[in-house]
């Protein structure tokens, strides 16, 4: 029998997927094109018309061998993974896993928590972190406080600063400095610490009063009380400031069951206290939430109906003339609109584990990520590297683990991965696979983040059918970077 696509062989590579009535085409360079039933159907059988504005489109995209310029092509790639050639970036610093917080899915719960300040990082240890961070090959730095609560542990903070800040008169790194804090502790003393040498603030904000203090326990007070003071003081403080030396005030909000039901509340919560912007996220299986998963936990179905519910009344509020956004959405937008990638490292491949960031822990430990030093504070170091009064940073960063972490992050690897559609988009999280399957090797299309992941990038793509969202969604990339 004669194979009715004898065309085949005319085509350059690409990934399809059926996407509502139509075919979404995907290559390695990040290129994308819808194309009808009927119109899929001719390009398989050779019967697509040359002169027809599809048949450029595809040719101009590169799906297409005829014409095919694969300088072009290479050079898209190589663009796409610029990140591969920069060396640890993020530096993620937990100055303690003490907390006055008793969130309920807290993902860096320990016995540490609970004990005095002998489980803080010293002066003499953050010191050596500092200078172990500097030794990164990469031209952007970015140093990130965690904790537990880091403003317990504020005078380690400060040294850090300083001292990294002092350094960098001479290492001449794009460096940056940012806090995440739950606020409680932030007074004005602080703030002004912080401003004036332009450390990024971040908080947690999980939508209004009732579900920011259901997810968000604070032991001597109220959650959202503290939020809603300590972002209108910021917010002052901010606009006292000459343009040049305004930060932004960033949120996040985590997702748990009790959120599902009122996405547009959320979206109220964040524009009610100033925001431009939020960035949903959904649980993480670690520490606190893992044990408490029938509790606050939900299937992916569930998170991408709530995510295309939030998105929907976000695009609504754009179209009657209000610019704000999400982040997730912004930053897969992003690697689809404009061919790079903003080296979002939970949606990398390969991730960030060990080459685009690493994890110091209150003792000095050093982890391929914040995951890594999450599951060891769970008591397993499948993801420790090394020390930093111990260990040189060539033998952190070429410790096996990173390599094996990098090769089970890297979809051409994962053999449900590599023949997705999404692929050039996506990116996958070893750690978290483990953390729940016991595999750095999970089964994708059974995963947890990959449903989480697909049901996104498809509601997005479904939007970029509309040339009105494409407008409203290129204006969000250009506020966000």
């Amino acid at each position: 029998m004669e194979n009715k696509y004898h065309n085949l062989k005319n085509l350059a590579f690409f990934r399809f997927k059926k996407l509502g009535e139509d075919f979404l085409l995907t290559n390695n360079a990040g290129d994308y094109a819808f194309l009808s039933p009927e119109e899929f159907e001719n390009l398989l059988e050779g019967g697509l018309a040359k002169k027809t504005k599809k048949h450029k489109e595809l040719a101009e995209k590169g799906f297409l061998k005829e014409g095919l310029d694969e300088g072009r092509l290479a050079a898209k790639i190589r663009t796409r993974n610029a990140f591969l050639e920069q060396g640890p970036s993020l530096h993620i610093i937990v100055l303690t896993p003490r907390c006055n917080y008793n969130c309920v899915y807290c993902q860096a719960s320990s016995p540490l928590a609970k004990k005095e300040k002998g489980t803080d990082m010293d002066i003499n240890t953050a010191k050596q972190t500092v200078d172990l961070i500097f030794q990164s090959p990469s031209k952007h730095i970015s140093i990130e406080f965690q904790g537990g609560e880091p403003l317990l542990n504020f005078e380690v903070l400060k040294f850090i600063t300083e001292y990294a800040l002092e350094l960098n008169k001479t290492e001449k790194k794009d460096l940056e400095i940012s806090l995440i804090s739950n606020f409680s502790l932030l007074d004005e003393e602080k703030i002004d610490f912080l401003l004036g040498r332009k450390v990024g603030i971040c908080t947690s904000l999980d939508g209004p009063k009732e579900v920011q203090n259901r997810n968000r326990i604070y032991t001597e007070g109220n959650s959202y009380e503290v939020i809603a003071d300590r972002v209108k003081k910021l917010n002052r403080k901010y606009g006292e400031l000459p343009p040049s030396k305004r930060m932004r005030l960033n949120a996040l909000c985590t997702v748990t069951k009790f959120s599902l039901a009122d996405p547009e509340g959320i979206i109220k919560e964040y524009l009610k206290q100033g925001f431009g912007a939020v960035h949903l996220k959904p649980l993480t299986p670690l520490g606190i939430a893992q044990k408490a998963w029938d509790k606050i936990g939900y299937a992916p179905e569930e998170y991408v109906a709530f995510f295309k519910k939030a998105l929907d009344h976000v695009i609504a509020l754009n179209k009657k003339g209000k610019l704000f956004y999400e982040r997730t959405a912004v930053i897969i937008l992003k690697k689809i609109l404009t061919g790079t990638d903003p080296n979002y490292f939970e949606l990398r491949s390969p991730c960030g584990a060990g080459i685009g960031q690493l994890a110091y822990n209150h003792d000095g430990s050093v982890y391929t990520c914040d995951e890594g030093r999450m599951l060891a504070e769970m008591g397993d170091e499948i993801a420790k590297l090394g020390h930093v009064e111990e260990d040189e940073y060539g033998k952190i960063v070429g410790h096996e683990t990173v390599k094996t972490l990098a090769y089970a992050s890297t979809l051409e690897n994962l053999p449900a991965c590599t023949n997705c559609a999404f692929k050039p988009y996506c990116g996958v999280c070893p750690l978290h696979n483990y953390a729940i399957s016991g595999s750095i090797f999970a089964q994708m299309p059974n995963n947890f983040l990959c449903k989480v992941n697909m049901g996104i990038m498809e509601y997005l793509f479904e939007k970029l059918k509309d040339k009105e969202n494409v407008k409203i969604f290129k204006s969000w990339i250009k506020k966000e970077f």
